[in-house]
């Protein structure tokens, strides 16, 4: 399991922006802090990321596979093969599966 976290008031990216209570990050800026996290350790793309941690573009190595195995996601019941949080996978039946 992953320690907690707790918010301290400010903006986690570095900018020193005070944020409300109970946010880690100012509108916005939990995507600078992923740009410049991908930035430093893996060359600015995401495939590289996921390369690192040994992920790829097969079945056998898909990232959102590892994550509907962990509990984390699930598949489209459908069966189309998509993968997502519940609350996507909702929105996606909703949106591709209506009057199946």
């Amino acid at each position: 399991m992953s320690e907690r976290l707790l918010p301290n008031g400010f903006c986690w990216c570095g900018c020193g922006r005070e944020v409300g209570l109970g946010k880690f990050f100012a509108a916005g800026h939990d995507k600078t802090a992923e740009a410049a996290f991908l930035a430093l350790h893996h060359g600015g793309t995401v495939a590289q990321m996921l390369h690192a941690h040994g992920y790829g573009p097969d079945d056998k190595k898909s990232v959102t596979k590892a994550a509907v195995d962990a509990g984390l996601w699930q598949e489209c019941p459908r069966g189309c093969g998509y993968r997502g949080a519940r609350e996507s996978i909702n929105k996606h039946v909703d949106r591709h599966h209506k009057g199946e």
